[in-house]
C-alpha cells in the first residue's frame, strides 16, 4: 500500500498531515517487544535459580524474597530481589520461574512477530508475576507483549507532525538506555553496593520512562520508515 497524504488545518500554521501507510512489519516495534521479552525471561530465570537454592520450604506469604539469607534486603541494592508466588514452597516456584522464563525468552526471541504473539507474551509475563519471577521482570514483559500486538498492525489515519518526528529522532537511544541500566546495574551493585542502593529511586523512576520511551519512539520511527512523501509546510 502506497502512503497518501491529506494535509489537515492551516497549511500556513499548521504542519500536519494523515497518513495512510503499508501493513509490512514495523521493525523497531518488534526489537523493542524482542529485547523486554528477552530481559524480562533472563531476569525471571535468575529469579528462579535463587528460589531453588532456598530449598523445599514454605515462605511467609504471597510475596517473597528471591534471595534468601544472609541476603538482608535493606542492606543490598536489589533488596534481595523481591517477587511474589501462589505456590507455598520455595524449591517449586523457582521450577516455575525457570520454565516459564525460559518460554519468555524463546517466544520473544523467536516468535514474538507471530499473529497473537504479543498477547501471549503479556500472558507469559503473568504467568511469570505468579510464579516467583520477581515484580519489574514481568512488568517489563507485559510492555513488551503490548508492543508486540502492534507489530503486524496496519497505521491508519495517523497525525504525522513535528512531535512524532521528534520522537522518531530518539531512536533507539531509549531501548539502549534501558538495557544499559538494566545489565550495568548488576556489576556496578556488586562493586559499590552502597553507591547504588542510594541511587534506585533514581533507577526506578529511569526504567519506568524508558520502558514506555523506547516503545514511542519506535513506533515514530517505524511510522517515518514507511512514508513515500516529504511533509511539505507549505502544501
Amino acid at each position: 500500500m502506497v502512503a497518501r497524504r491529506r494535509s489537515r488545518g492551516n497549511p500556513e500554521t499548521c504542519v500536519l498531515h494523515i497518513y495512510e501507510v503499508s501493513e509490512k512489519m514495523r521493525k523497531a516495534t518488534k526489537t523493542v517487544a524482542t529485547w523486554f521479552g528477552v530481559v524480562a525471561g533472563i531476569a525471571g530465570v535468575e529469579h528462579g535459580y535463587f528460589e531453588i537454592l532456598q530449598g523445599n520450604i514454605k515462605p511467609d506469604g504471597l510475596l517473597i524474597a528471591s534471595i534468601g539469607a544472609p541476603c538482608v534486603p535493606e542492606e543490598v541494592w536489589n533488596a534481595c530481589e523481591p517477587a511474589m508466588t501462589v505456590i507455598p514452597n520455595f524449591f517449586i516456584t523457582g521450577i516455575m520461574a525457570i520454565i516459564i522464563g525460559l518460554l519468555v525468552v524463546i517466544w520473544s526471541a523467536a516468535i514474538i512477530h507471530r499473529e497473537h504473539g504479543g498477547l501471549v507474551l503479556i500472558l507469559l509475563s503473568t504467568a511469570l508475576l505468579l510464579f516467583g519471577g520477581g515484580l519489574f521482570p514481568p512488568l517489563i514483559g507485559i510492555v513488551g507483549g503490548i508492543a508486540g500486538t502492534k507489530i503486524n498492525k496496519t497505521i491508519d489515519a495517523i497525525l504525522v507532525g513535528n512531535t512524532w518526528r521528534l520522537f522518531a529522532r530518539l531512536w533507539p537511544w531509549p531501548l539502549i538506555v534501558f538495557l544499559v541500566w538494566v545489565w550495568g546495574q548488576f556489576p556496578v551493585g556488586y562493586f559499590f553496593n552502597e553507591f547504588l542502593q542510594s541511587i534506585m529511586g533514581f533507577g526506578v523512576i529511569l526504567i519506568l520512562l524508558m520502558l514506555p520511551l523506547s516503545v514511542i519512539s519506535a513506533y515514530a520511527r517505524d511510522l517515518q520508515s514507511t512514508l513515500t512523501e516529504e511533509i511539505d509546510p507549505s502544501s
